[in-house]
C-alpha cells in the first residue's frame, strides 16, 4: 500500500510538471496568436485605406475622362461650325 501511495504521488508530481510545461506552451501559443491577429488587423486596415485611396483616384479619373469627352465634343462642334462657315463663304 505504501508503494502504491508513493507511485501515485510520483505520478501526480510528473503530471503536474507536464501540465505546467504544457501551460507555458499554451501561453506562448496564445501570445503568438494574439500577435498574429494584431498584425493581420493592421494589414487589413492598411488594405482598407489603400482601397479608399484607389476609389478616390478612380473617381477623379472618371471626372477627368468626362471632362475630356466634353472638351472633345466641343472641339468637334467648333470644327463643324468652322467648316460650315468656310463652305458657305466659298459657295457665295
Amino acid at each position: 500500500m505504501n508503494k502504491l501511495t508513493k507511485y501515485a504521488a510520483v505520478g501526480l508530481v510528473v503530471a503536474f510538471a507536464a501540465g505546467c510545461a504544457n501551460g507555458a506552451k499554451i501561453a506562448a501559443a496564445k501570445q503568438k496568436a494574439q500577435s498574429d491577429a494584431s498584425s493581420a488587423n493592421s494589414a487589413a486596415q492598411s488594405a482598407e485605406t489603400a482601397s479608399q485611396q484607389a476609389q478616390a483616384a478612380a473617381q477623379q479619373a472618371d471626372a477627368g475622362a468626362a471632362q475630356s469627352a466634353d472638351s472633345a465634343r466641343r472641339a468637334d462642334d467648333s470644327v463643324a461650325r468652322l467648316e460650315a462657315a468656310f463652305s458657305s463663304s466659298v459657295t457665295k
